[in-house]
């Protein structure tokens, strides 16, 4: 047993593949593991949503197989390749979520939310799962910010969506990036399209690569999707959807195009963009930025007009989108500054250290963030310390100071030093310190 124990203790435990760590560390690791990076963005995303008034919602991490299965689509890669299934203790089989549509629009059905005001536009952040191969920004474990606008048709409600993507990541500083968007057309569309399109490819069927083939008898729209260079040779050649748009989906993407130009948005028409989903309709679209290299995407989304009646629900346009958290922070340049400590109090006596902390505990109450020494440094060793907090201000005390009531203030950016009264509590403090 003593044996058993000692091998178990000496075993090393790393975090599992396709995962990572959001830990304290040097400024040069990549950006997605530094914890002041995700308050970061976090932040700027919270501030936009409510700009354009969207509320959050939070739904489970996992939910049962089958609302992907219905929703995302049996032919899409996630359902076929990519989920994290198991089948818990009352033997109903549930999946980690891989992405966050499914979800929302399931609670929209089981809380009859059609109910409210329409449309109903949502917000998301939190953890998604696929069982893919890892890339630079791409995991198994990776947390997406995404919005859904529930119960509008109009195309404004899409240029709303796009507009709504594009400001969370110009204000995060994703550079050069560019709107792909692209119709794929309204049932009416698919019904006179796919038939010609599958009947193509199954002249070529001996050519396609192996992906392609299975999904020409389940959605033959998703072999746009391949990244097999004879396919998309083959593809170039295909009929294009173009051709086949009815009047009225015709008539909706030129008010999308028309509402992105209004809004000075940058986007090129991409009529080879399908996206991953077995769900959308209409207008699809992905916001890629070439600082990423050949895996540009940063975020994309699309109309899903048919899936809450597909998962039970009343007949109700949708459209949304989802954005890698991590995608954005590679993609951008950073903040220029993250805020820090704004006052350190060094205590210079064991006496010093309770008069300390009270006049930190006044502080962070009226919003300013303080530190104090916990590791019994020196005298020397706090205000080194203190410089490595990033500290604005320091707050000099000793017993010297508690005598008198008048303690030494040294501006961190400058090492100017000056007198501040304490013996009347924080308040001196405050009004040195908010400018």
């Amino acid at each position: 047993m003593a044996d058993f124990q000692s091998s178990q203790s000496s075993q090393s435990y790393r975090a599992p593949k396709g995962t990572y760590d959001v830990v304290p560390g040097a400024a040069d690791r990549d950006p997605h593991l530094r914890p002041e990076m995700w308050a970061w963005v976090e932040s700027i995303a919270r501030d936009t949503f409510r700009r354009y008034n969207y509320t959050e919602v939070r739904m489970p991490l996992f939910e049962e197989t089958r609302l992907f299965v219905r929703g995302v689509g049996e032919s899409s890669d996630i359902v076929s390749k990519e989920m994290f299934t198991f089948t818990d203790r009352a033997g109903r089989e549930l999946s980690l979520r891989p992405e966050g549509t499914a979800g929302v629009v399931r609670s929209y059905v089981e809380h009859s939310l059609d109910k409210l005001a329409q449309p109903l536009k949502l917000w998301y952040v939190g953890p998604m799962f696929r069982y893919e191969r890892q890339q630079k920004g791409r995991y198994r474990q990776h947390v997406q910010l995404g919005a859904e606008a529930l119960g509008s048709d109009d195309p404004l409600m899409d240029v709303e969506v796009m507009a709504l993507l594009y400001d969370i990541h110009q204000a995060a500083g994703v550079l050069e990036e560019v709107i792909h968007v692209n119709n794929l057309g309204d049932l009416a569309t698919r019904q006179s399209y796919v038939p010609e399109l599958k009947a193509y490819l199954d002249k070529h069927r001996s050519d396609l690569d192996p992906d392609s083939v299975a999904r020409l008898d389940t959605n033959p729209l998703r072999t746009f999707d391949s990244k097999d260079p004879g396919t998309q040779a083959l593809l170039a050649e295909a009929p294009s959807i173009e051709d086949f748009l009815t009047k009225d989906a015709s008539a909706h993407f030129a008010a999308v195009r028309q509402g992105l130009d209004a809004l000075g948005i940058p986007y090129r028409v991409d009529d080879r963009l399908v996206r991953g989903f077995d769900y959308y309709t209409l207008t699809v679209f992905e916001a890629k930025s070439p600082v990423l290299g050949s895996q540009d995407a940063v975020g994309g989304g699309g109309r899903y007009n048919g899936l809450v009646e597909e998962i039970g629900g009343p007949d109700t346009p949708g459209i949304g989108f989802g954005s890698g958290v991590e995608r954005v922070l590679m993609a951008a340049g950073g903040p220029s500054d993250v805020p820090g400590v704004d006052v350190y109090f060094a205590a210079l006596s064991e006496d010093a250290r309770m008069p300390a902390l009270s006049l930190a505990g006044a502080l962070r109450r009226e919003g300013v963030a303080c530190e104090l020494d916990y590791a019994g440094r020196s005298a020397k060793g706090q205000l080194k310390q203190a410089d490595r907090s990033g500290a604005s201000w320091t707050v000099v005390m000793g017993e010297e100071e508690l005598a008198s009531g008048v303690a030494k203030l040294r501006d961190m950016s400058t090492g100017e030093e000056g007198k501040i009264f304490i013996s009347g509590g924080h308040e001196d403090i405050l009004r040195a310190v908010s400018g």
